[in-house]
């Protein structure tokens, strides 16, 4: 599923007063941090990733972990990736990619 500018731009809104749920730290990336990053996106289906080491790498990291989570990007903010995932099943999904017009 890839996402339109219009629906990145909504998600990044209702991303800005949502805490980090996921930090990166010392480990890097690791089977334990995807584990934790899916469960997070099935629970919350948009969440804050937050670097806290690994800075420089972490492009790299943010598309292995789109990769090995079947998420998308939808913007990184200084050392915070915001991290999108939909429900499998519509009528359980809690976002939508674009609000009611």
């Amino acid at each position: 599923m890839k996402l339109t500018g219009k629906e990145r731009k909504h998600l990044r809104g209702v991303a800005h007063d949502l805490k980090p749920v996921v930090l990166i730290g010392q480990n890097g990336l690791t089977d334990g941090l995807i584990e934790a990053v899916n469960i997070a996106l099935d629970t919350h289906e948009l969440i804050k990733i937050k670097f806290i080491d690994f800075k420089d790498e972490k492009k790299e990291i943010v598309v292995e972990l789109e990769e090995a989570t079947a998420s998308e990007c939808v913007g990184m903010i200084g050392n915070v990736a915001i991290l999108f995932k939909a429900n499998k099943k519509p009528e359980k999904r809690k976002i939508k990619t674009l609000p009611e017009e």
